[in-house]
């Protein structure tokens, strides 16, 4: 079976940052799969998206970050899989490290895959498209998340669907920008780190 951690950990030297090696310990048992958005500010701000798929956490990298609007289509570039403990990770990347800067859980909740019953949610990402119930503390509502190639590293984009949780006007990447778990911003998760060291 590969390891679907082995790019993850190329990138990374555990001796220097503070990210999770993962798979270290059990998957924690829940009843829904779980969701994180992490504000990244590494050389420019920009968000990623993750899902737990399978023991590991897909992820795509969003530049604007996702919308409540159904008319914006946000580009989602895909990364490599991230341990499920990578999900309550904050703190800072140091320079020289891949992905070096701070990171914050901007959002967090369980999600459902729409079509579960037709497809497992590895075999629609496979496919290129999985519609998504995300219940989080700042989103609320469906996702449509499609590659726009036939390629798995094709660019994919994420759009919100027409439902309750869509909303033109609020703009919750500027109203609310602080972690879900710490309540920092990425300053104050900055300046938290540079004390610690």
């Amino acid at each position: 079976m590969p390891d679907k951690l082995g790019e993850y950990r190329r990138k990374r030297h555990f001796g220097t940052t503070t990210e999770p090696r993962g798979g270290e310990q059990s998957p924690p048992e829940r009843s829904s799969a779980r969701f994180v958005i992490q504000k990244h500010e590494a050389g420019t701000l920009h968000y990623d998206f993750r899902i737990e798929v399978d023991g590991v956490l897909k992820s795509w990298a969003i530049p604007k970050g996702p919308s409540l609007n159904p008319q914006d289509k946000r580009l989602a570039v895909p990364t490599e899989d991230h341990p499920l403990e990578y999900g309550d990770f904050e703190g800072i990347i140091p320079q020289g490290e891949y992905g070096a800067g701070t990171v914050l859980v901007w959002d967090t909740g369980s999600y459902q895959h729409l079509t579960e019953q037709q497809t497992s949610a590895a075999e629609a990402l496979e496919n290129g498209h999985i519609n998504l119930w995300l219940d989080g503390d700042k989103l609320r509502g469906g996702y449509a998340l499609t590659r726009m190639g036939k390629r798995t590293d094709s660019q994919w984009l994420l759009i919100k669907m027409k439902d309750a949780g869509a909303d033109r006007r609020r703009n919750p990447l500027e109203r609310q920008p602080r972690s879900v778990l710490s309540g920092n911003d990425l300053r104050g998760i900055a300046q938290h780190g540079q004390e610690l060291r």
